[in-house]
């Protein structure tokens, strides 16, 4: 008996310690990893495609429905602020279904909007649709991360990242491309019905490759046994907070900014409503509930610097990305379709660039990475402050191209440095939180390059319109150059003024792009010091990072 009862605690010691080494022994999926890389990269890619895809398309689809190109913008509006809601929540929902479940579920609801919205009888209908897509779209994007870092051991996770990268930051510099394309050979409808093949062979290979890790069936197995408890107070603040937010930014410089009541409403909204969904969620987490964002994160400051550094990534993406097509088109009398084509290369390049970065990521500091991203990217910044009004084709493909060698170290690395120390359960927080870095500093950076190209066109042509006088002896004297083109008289001096001003509401224009330049370049330097800051990473964090 003495014998048995000695035995039989050592036997159960012995049965913990096998289950605690299972429990941290990594999972592995069933199917080779890089086959549910490619399986989750499809639709994530079809959806950031999405949210660029429509803006070359809106006066086609203004035409098409009988409605003004101010009233289409909502067609770009719905899909932000429903996207920028569901971003942050997606981890929450994972916890009660299971990510894979909630992966498939967006899908379907991506894949069955999109049909919605290219048979979409009128604008309001197509804007009620495209709420439902952004619904949809804005779950992929986090879970497909989330899978990704689990999939793969956190040696290899950098490599993994690049096929991410290529979906999140590639497909907006081919989306006004193809959207140009697509609209100008076909019809704007077919924009939105391409989505659907896609979606269907995604939710097919899906079901068939991808599968959720143990501690993710474990978790939806303790909430499902202890009662679906939806936290809907904090469902109503994310809503109100990101809604108000992405609204008051798309909508921001159209009816200038706080002279508008509207504009006024919703940024008070926002600041109170994010106030009380601050106390909100840290309530939450006294109280032992999940809570569905996990600020706890921030506590960490390699999160909280890579959060910040995916906000400036996001604004000088996008900014840069909106900002250049519309400089060709409007200064220098591109079609849309040959302004999507000076984006192009760059993306190439960023796609041919990702896999090396993504290797370089397992080998090498991710910090030293990401300043030499933001030392390129600066770099090209600066060198893009040569720009002119007589500047080539060729040119502006090579700036573009300088400035993607720089955002494609950037995006993998960031990525990397915000998982290091993260618990494996909180893998779809991070990837949430990241994506809406991204997206709220993309929605940013479209907004402050709107507003100040703006002013400041507006405050470059009130100093040079002062020489337009007929005091100044320069413009009597080009004055009488120009009016022999434009016939005789009275009329021909008219002409040749409003043309010299004309000119003039041009250069004005172009000193506008260059300050935003320079604005974006100084913004881009003051990240490099932060990443002193970046505690260095233990030989081999990574591998510890999930356990």
């Amino acid at each position: 008996m003495a014998t048995t009862t000695l035995d039989l605690p050592s036997a159960k010691s012995k049965a913990h310690h096998a289950d605690s080494h299972s429990e941290e022994r990594p999972w592995r999926p069933s199917i080779n990893p890089w086959i549910v890389a490619m399986t989750v990269t499809l639709a994530t890619f079809m959806e950031v495609l999405d949210s660029s895809i429509a803006n070359v398309a809106l006066p086609h689809i203004a035409g098409g429905l009988g409605s003004t190109q101010d009233e289409a913008t909502w067609v770009l509006t719905a899909y932000l602020v429903a996207n920028a809601i569901i971003l942050p929540a997606g981890a929450y929902m994972t916890t009660f279904i299971g990510r894979k479940k909630f992966y498939m579920i967006c899908v379907a609801l991506f894949g069955v909007s999109s049909m919605l919205c290219g048979l979409a009888p009128s604008l309001p209908i197509l804007v009620f649709c495209r709420i439902l897509q952004g619904a949809g779209g804005g779950g992929l994007a986090p879970s497909e991360q989330a899978i990704l870092a689990d999939t793969f051991p956190p040696e290899k996770r950098g490599q993994a990242f690049a096929m991410y990268g290529l979906a999140v930051v590639v497909a907006p510099a081919i989306g006004p491309t193809l959207g140009g394309y697509i609209t100008d050979r076909f019809d704007w409808r077919w924009i939105f019905f391409l989505n659907i093949p896609i979606c269907l062979l995604s939710l097919f290979l899906t079901s068939r490759i991808v599968e959720d890790p143990p501690y993710v069936k474990k978790q939806v197995e303790e909430t499902q046994r202890g009662g679906m408890k939806l936290d809907f107070t904090g469902f109503a603040l994310l809503g109100l907070t990101f809604g108000s937010l992405e609204f008051l930014l798309d909508k921001g410089q159209e009816d200038d900014w706080f002279s508008s009541h509207i504009i006024t409403f919703f940024a008070i909204v926002c600041v109170v409503a994010f106030v009380f969904m601050i106390y909100w969620e840290l309530r939450q987490l006294r109280i032992g509930h999940r809570p569905i964002i996990n600020l706890t994160l921030f506590k960490r400051r390699n999160f909280a610097i890579s959060f910040l550094l995916m906000f400036v990534l996001g604004f000088a993406l996008y900014g840069t990305t909106v900002l250049i097509p519309q400089f060709v088109q409007t200064l220098l009398g591109y079609t849309a379709e040959l302004a999507g084509l000076v984006l192009s290369p760059a993306g190439f390049i960023m796609m041919a660039m990702m896999p090396v970065v993504g290797f370089l990521s397992g080998k090498v500091d991710a910090r030293k990475l990401i300043g030499f991203g933001f030392f390129m990217l600066t770099s090209a910044l600066i060198e893009m402050h040569t720009l002119n009004l007589g500047v080539s084709y060729g040119y502006l493909a090579f700036l573009r191209i300088f400035q993607a060698s720089g955002l494609a170290f950037l995006f993998i690395p960031i990525n990397t440095i915000a998982y290091i120390g993260v618990k494996q359960s909180e893998n779809n927080d991070v990837s949430g939180l990241t994506n809406l870095a991204r997206n709220v500093g993309g929605s940013c950076g479209t907004a402050f390059m709107a507003t100040m190209l703006l002013r400041r066109t507006a405050a470059h042509e009130n100093n040079m319109v002062r020489n337009l006088t007929t005091a100044n002896p320069a413009f009597n004297s080009q004055v009488d150059a120009l009016k022999g083109a434009f016939g005789k008289g009275f009329q021909a001096v008219h002409s040749a003024q409003a043309y010299i001003y004309n000119q003039l509401h041009r250069q004005a224009s172009m000193l506008a792009y260059l300050d935003i330049i320079q604005y974006l370049a100084v913004f881009c330097a003051c990240m490099i010091p932060l990443l002193f800051l970046i505690p260095r990473p233990p030989k081999h964090a990574s591998r510890s990072a999930g356990h």
